[in-house]
């Protein structure tokens, strides 16, 4: 399995092949769709791309957790997560990827 990262650079220069539009527009582009996606995000909308998956934010309740090493039990604060759920088509497109 490869260890590559995917960067904001790299998108930005997948957009500039694909699309022709100049290094810089192409980079400007890549940061406003993913500032509307995170300002979605922080109103606590969902964020839906067809094929590819779902983002949202789940609120969790506080609770009380427990040191593994120690047993001793710790309060653990209510807190805003961000959970992602693939698409079908995804999972089934990184699934074949896994076969090869």
């Amino acid at each position: 399995m490869s260890q590559k990262t995917l960067t904001r650079m790299d998108l930005s220069e997948a957009v500039f092949r694909e699309v022709g539009l100049s290094r810089n527009d192409s980079a400007e582009l890549v940061e406003d769709v993913l500032a509307h996606i995170s300002d979605a995000l922080v109103r606590g909308e969902q964020v839906k791309i067809s094929s590819f998956g779902t983002f949202s934010v789940r609120d969790k309740a506080a609770r009380i957790g427990r040191n593994p090493k120690t047993g001793e039990e710790v309060p653990i604060n209510p807190r805003r997560v961000l959970t992602f759920r693939p698409s079908h088509l995804m999972k089934d497109r990184v699934a074949a990827g896994n076969s090869k």
